[in-house]
């Protein structure tokens, strides 16, 4: 996906994501919000073919939109480039697929549209933004496996209150990307990329550490160890690297995400599976909830699969996918409950649980107590940020 500073051509056609105008030619062309979100999602989605619930999770948030709402989106995103129904020359429906955006694009710098995190580092502190790591198993079916690693490695580094972290998802990240322009672009020191090979019962995870402003590798090592050891190479690679960032480290700072949720490897996997299943689509959500429950009668106690099962609850209701919302009901504030009293010292599992208790109508006040709680011990968590935010709302 591209950046803030990134205008994206076609045509006679400028979209420019950072100050949100779409241009033809020197004419700046009219659309609403929503059918601006449409047209910019589409364009930088345009290696693949998007389906319903793509566009209503990245434009609606996942709220529930009427066909035909979206139709005349889609519709009014066409005029706007001069595309119509028929013609489909750029915007292209596929029956029973989804859409695909069809245009040449290019895309162009602006470093005029530059982000306002872009004045690097004015308060002085490190910051690093993290790259999704290659999934070197030649299987697609790890991909599950290789962002939950990166995850947690974001969460160990995370923990750091001084150190900003930023992480870049497999959507939004550039294929072949430049460390440099990385680090201008997100106003960032510092860039971890890194891959991870899982073979049978072994893991190899590669990491290196690039100075962004002069490109220079500050850092490289591998790590090896079977999957019984995968919490501890992912401690071992947050470490490595924050020592690196700041020598006067105390190693203690992340060996305070070592006290792991579980220590049932079949569990963890499960819980990752239905994870990247919740994020891929709101048709997924019955599967992920699912295999959390599996998660969760292996490890009775297993905070953030209780607290992602009782988010399923909650969305499921939500989105009118539920086959039994009072049922549903009751079994999310169950899991959120037990999510509570498993939680400890994770923000994960307390802004998950907060979010599913509030919307099943527990004190909203104390749901807003629980996502501070969490944002004081991680400040840097952004779905804290988020979910805190939601619950004021």
């Amino acid at each position: 996906m591209a950046g803030q500073g990134v205008i994206l051509a076609f045509g006679d056609h400028r979209l420019d994501i950072g100050r949100r105008e779409l241009r033809r030619g020197t004419e700046l062309v009219d659309v609403e919000p929503k059918v601006f979100d449409l047209l910019a999602f589409l364009v930088q989605r345009r290696d693949r073919v998007v389906t319903k619930d793509d566009m209503l999770q990245a434009v609606w948030g996942g709220r529930i939109v009427s066909e035909s709402a979206l139709t005349t989106r889609l519709n009014a995103a066409r005029r706007a480039l001069g595309d119509d129904g028929t013609a489909q020359r750029l915007i292209r429906t596929f029956n029973r697929k989804g859409v695909r955006f069809m245009g040449e694009v290019t895309e162009l710098p602006d470093p005029a549209s530059a982000p306002p995190i872009l004045a690097p580092n004015a308060d002085g502190n490190p910051s690093i933004a993290v790259l999704p790591f290659r999934n070197m198993s030649g299987d697609p079916e790890q991909a599950y496996f290789v962002d939950g690693m990166v995850q947690e490695i974001i969460t160990a580094l995370s923990r750091i209150r001084w150190l900003l972290v930023i992480a870049l998802d497999s959507a939004s990240a550039p294929k072949a990307p430049d460390v440099k322009r990385v680090g201008h672009d997100l106003g960032v020191r510092y860039v971890l990329e890194g891959s991870v090979r899982k073979s049978g019962s072994q893991v190899r995870i590669t990491g290196q550490l690039i100075d962004a402003a002069t490109g220079t590798h500050l850092w490289a090592d591998h790590f090896d160890g079977s999957l019984g050891d995968v919490f501890d190479l992912q401690d071992k690679v947050a470490s490595s690297v924050a020592g690196v960032i700041e020598p006067t480290l105390q190693a203690a700072e992340t060996a305070r995400s070592a006290n792991r949720p579980t220590s049932d490897l079949t569990a963890y996997d499960l819980y990752l599976r239905a994870y990247a299943m919740f994020l891929s689509s709101a048709r997924q959500i019955p599967g992920a909830l699912r295999l959390m429950e599996q998660a969760i009668a292996r490890d009775a106690d297993y905070g953030p699969a209780l607290a992602w099962a009782a988010i399923c609850c909650f969305r499921l209701v939500l989105d009118g996918r539920s086959e039994d919302p009072s049922a549903d009901r009751v079994k999310g504030i169950a899991y959120a409950r037990r999510a509570l009293a498993s939680a400890g010292e994770d923000p994960g599992v307390l802004v998950n649980a907060a979010l599913a208790l509030a919307y099943f109508d527990e004190d909203i006040d104390a749901m807003i107590a629980l996502a501070d709680r969490a944002l004081a011990l991680n400040p840097n968590f952004a779905r804290g940020w988020h979910i805190g935010g939601l619950l004021r709302v």
